[in-house]
């Protein structure tokens, strides 16, 4: 089925079960996150468990997780599916891309046996909602600067420190945390650690920020006094580890950012064209002036590029080809073409545009956190340039 953007799925997004899978996630967002929800939930600042649940029952938690640890069987392409829906359909505040997408791969990657069953089967009936704590409020993207600390003590590691811009910081009781485990060796000191934070004395969540968009989605503080944990919940079970892992996984990362993004260009243009299609302005609707035609052009032009690309770039991940070069590309590209796609329909809604009960609106205030979290785009260019 062809898109507002005219572009075709590729042959790797027809299969039946994807088909059957999209169907699926379509359904649980017009049912459980209907527009009344998604006003609830910006107005008290996070998502109500209870979806997580309902997500759980559905199937949706761990998709892309082996059957045998209680997921779904899944590739990237259940998880694109379901993260793009959130935002297509308004439910962008349900953080089930960095549950699904970012921790518990980190666990199927890189968790002994053992942990994978102890923590991925109570991913995915939603008894245990994910979330990843780097930043710190001194290092931002340096993660090689981070100073929180893990101390082993007999069979402990002894957490102190605190995180801040924590995603799922209200919510979550698994939060894997990147620690110093050897102040000394840099980035070669710095481990994950799970914590399961209903048993974790000396754990506490400050205050749920207040930021400029995203209102549904809880960010949080996070503060470890003393927090103990034992030595089985060293992922992996090897000191040293954590930066190495943390970079493996940064390409699919930072193509799900992509791919959230062209979400967020298709949604806008669904809103704009049919708005300047009625708007009337001295006498001509808003689409009849050249103008508004060619700043539509334009805008559905760098839309198209940005999601060919990601479709490219996911058909190199799920060949197992995608490079950190590359998915940085995608990354800058389209969040960069976010930004510049949704102010332009602003633009054409007027001073409509600047009031929160329009949706484009809050799709600006959303996109502009694109081009920070996930590595910022400068570090993104960094990158590329690597690679010249």
């Amino acid at each position: 089925m062809m898109d507002i953007l005219g572009v075709a799925p590729p042959a790797f997004m027809q299969d039946e079960d994807i088909l059957l899978f999209a169907d699926t996630v379509d359904k649980f967002y017009r049912k459980y996150a209907t527009p009344e929800h998604c006003v609830k939930w910006r107005e008290q600042g996070q998502v109500d468990r209870g979806l997580w649940e309902q997500a759980a029952r559905d199937g949706l938690l761990c998709a892309s997780m082996p059957p045998e640890y209680g997921g779904g069987g899944g590739d990237y392409r259940h998880e694109t599916i379901l993260s793009t829906a959130a935002i297509r359909l308004g439910a962008e505040g349900f953080a089930v891309t960095l549950h699904n997408n970012i921790v518990a791969p980190y666990i199927l990657a890189y968790g002994t046996e053992e942990q994978k069953a102890h923590w991925l089967p109570r991913m995915a009936s939603g008894e245990m909602i994910a979330a990843i704590a780097m930043t710190e409020p001194g290092t931002g993207s340096d993660l090689a600067a981070v100073t929180t600390s893990a101390r082993r003590e007999g069979n402990d590691y002894v957490i102190n420190g605190a995180k801040t811009f924590i995603s799922n910081g209200q919510l979550a009781n698994l939060i894997c945390v990147v620690a110093k485990t050897d102040p000394a060796a840099g980035a070669r000191g710095i481990s994950l650690l799970m914590v399961e934070t209903d048993r974790a004395e000396g754990f506490r969540r400050g205050r749920n920020l207040d930021k400029v968009g995203c209102e549904a989605q809880d960010t949080s503080e996070l503060f470890f006094d003393d927090v103990r944990v034992p030595t089985t919940n060293l992922l992996g079970l090897v000191e040293g580890q954590g930066f190495r892992q943390l970079s493996a996984e940064l390409a699919k990362e930072r193509l799900t950012i992509a791919w959230q993004a062209v979400a967020a260009m298709e949604r806008a243009l669904e809103e704009t064209i049919p708005y300047v299609k009625e708007r009337q302005v001295f006498g001509q609707k808003l689409i009849e002036f050249q103008n508004t035609q060619f700043k539509l052009a334009e805008c559905k032009t760098t839309a198209v590029i940005a999601k060919v690309f990601c479709n490219h770039c996911m058909g190199l991940l799920l060949d197992g080809k995608l490079d950190a070069d590359t998915a940085a590309m995608a990354k800058y590209w389209a969040t960069e073409a976010q930004g510049k796609v949704i102010d332009e329909c602003v633009q054409l809604f007027g001073g409509y545009g600047y009031m929160n009960e329009y949706p484009i609106a809050r799709l600006y205030r959303d996109a502009r956190i694109s081009r920070i979290f996930g590595g910022t785009n400068e570090i993104m260019k960094m990158l590329i340039a690597r690679s010249l």
